[in-house]
């Protein structure tokens, strides 16, 4: 394997950075400083270190991206732009994203090629928690925050032709928008088509505006903006693995 992979692959920085960090003298092989990042290691029995701290070898990429407007979450489109298209400086071969989020949604993506990661992430059955901000169309009544609680109709049926409801769920208030709109936050547990949408839609109200803030264990970062994206932590992905 290339050294520039492997530091890439341990999340160190992009290639170009990768190739300016080994250039400073900050990596080492075996405990000889590395003078170029595209030499040949051998991961499985090479000791590489990156600022003197021994790396060991991590076989799948993680990646949180801001997604921003009118970008899809896809890996290939022949129209739009795609969340792929932002990691412009990574190998992105292999790496879909873990669920989807609608066009005109924003906020929290995780980009991965752990096809492991992304079946637990997204299993209704994992109860894993996607949290939502909300921006309403109207004041959201207790008694509509108490039935989008317990499940609701979004018109998808059973294969027995019974009513599939939503999962129950979590709602919170919010202080209003800057343009007085109401805001909730809202904790699911699926990834149905446009499903935050038709939840409002079934109790009379409607998305203005929707952005993922957090899945799982992780949050989307306040300094990490719009389109932009960085690679998860260790500390990110041993708790998304634990």
């Amino acid at each position: 394997m290339r050294l520039d992979k492997y530091l890439g692959d341990h999340n160190i920085g992009t290639r170009k950075q990768i190739k300016e960090y080994v250039k400073n003298g900050r990596c080492k092989v075996n405990g000889v400083v590395a003078l170029k990042s595209d030499i040949h290691i051998d991961e499985n029995k090479d000791e590489i270190s990156f600022d003197d701290i021994i790396l060991s070898y991590r076989k799948f990429h993680y990646y949180i991206l801001n997604k921003p407007q009118g970008v899809v979450s896809a890996t290939i489109d022949g129209k739009n732009t795609t969340v792929l298209d932002l990691l412009k400086d990574e190998n992105v071969k292999g790496l879909s994203p873990c669920g989807r989020l609608d066009i005109d949604t924003e906020g929290l993506l995780l980009i991965t090629d752990d096809g492991g990661l992304i079946h637990r992430l997204l299993s209704p059955k994992k109860h894993v928690d996607k949290v939502y901000e909300v921006h309403l169309g109207k004041k959201l009544s207790d008694t509509d925050k108490f039935k989008l609680e317990e499940g609701v109709d979004i018109g998808d049926k059973k294969d027995d032709g019974t009513i599939d409801f939503t999962l129950p769920s979590k709602i919170t208030y919010g202080p209003d928008d800057e343009a007085g709109r109401p805001v909730i936050f809202l904790t699911i547990h699926e990834g149905r088509f446009h499903q935050v949408k038709r939840m409002l839609e079934a109790v009379g109200n409607e998305v203005l505006f929707l952005k993922r803030i957090s899945m799982g264990p992780i949050k989307l970062p306040d300094d990490l903006e719009k389109g932009c994206y960085r690679p998860l932590t260790d500390q990110e992905i041993d708790l998304l693995n634990s």
